[in-house]
């Protein structure tokens, strides 16, 4: 079986290490690669992969651009509105492309692995396509309230309304922490590592609110520097990548996000061990 990564750029991905590892301990000879495509490549991409291809992640800028291309959809990916795997169904009619969100199901298990069950008040940082999948995710942790703070009126929009769908009140929050008395739960940062911002935190806010700051590399971000300096909780980006792709495992091992895999805690160790966590 072969599978891959897709996206641009994509050298960086850690994707291959972490897949490989899993299928090693699940003792299947299948070859995972990385690909560097760029939206107007994706379809041709998709048609080009033969019977021997079992699926593929996506990455960054193709997670919206191949919802179009599905002939079945994840309710979690129809939510956000972007899938990051896809899944070749084979029958005798040709594949049917299946597309999952496997990001939701990362972000919930770095919170909850960090022994963070329940979430109230959450600020956000950014409301691209992770920030979506950041907003299902506290709200299937029990948050009711997040402020967001975001240069993009139109994306800001969108998240009011996958907020209004989900029963989450959804605010717009200016860079400063000045307009809330409130010290949130947890403050997500959706930036890219090593990104610009006009966003700081005061040191009690650091001191009290985890930060989950899905940036990975390089580490530790600027932001999540500030709050190891403040004595805060940080959970890493790195945390999310390895749990969004086990959830891929299952998919590509065994048609469903549900199926749990045989020896999966070793899998998952495995996984952790091969990007150095």
């Amino acid at each position: 079986m072969r599978l891959a990564v897709l996206g641009s750029p994509i050298a960086h991905s850690k994707s291959p290490a972490l897949h490989r590892a899993a299928y090693r301990v699940l003792g299947l000879d299948w070859h995972y690669e990385a690909f560097e495509v760029v939206p107007a490549g994706l379809e041709g991409f998709i048609r080009s992969c033969g019977v021997q291809w079992r699926g593929l992640s996506l990455t960054m800028p193709l997670k919206h651009d191949v919802m179009p291309l599905l002939d079945l959809v994840d309710p979690v990916a129809v939510l956000t509105g972007g899938a990051n795997t896809l899944l070749f169904r084979r029958g005798g009619g040709g594949p049917t492309l299946h597309g999952f969100n496997t990001d939701v199901f990362g972000i919930v298990e770095a919170f909850r692995h960090a022994g963070v069950a329940r979430l109230s008040t959450v600020r956000m940082l950014g409301a691209g396509a992770t920030a979506a999948s950041a907003l299902v995710a506290v709200a299937q942790l029990g948050a009711d309230r997040v402020l967001v703070s975001a240069r993009s009126e139109v994306k800001l929009v969108a998240l009011v309304e996958l907020g209004r769908q989900l029963g989450v009140e959804v605010h717009a929050a200016r860079p400063d922490t000045a307009e809330s008395d409130i010290v949130p739960d947890a403050v997500i940062s959706t930036l890219p590592g090593g990104a610009d911002h006009p966003y700081r935190f005061d040191a009690p806010t650091r001191a009290s609110s985890v930060l989950f700051d899905v940036a990975y590399d390089p580490w530790p971000s600027p932001l999540a520097a500030s709050w190891l300096e403040a004595g805060g909780r940080v959970i890493p980006g790195i945390e999310m990548l390895v749990n969004q792709a086990l959830m891929q495992v299952r998919i590509f091992v065994g048609g469903g996000a549900d199926r749990i895999l045989p020896r999966e805690e070793a899998v998952r160790a495995a996984m952790r061990e091969s990007v150095g966590v």
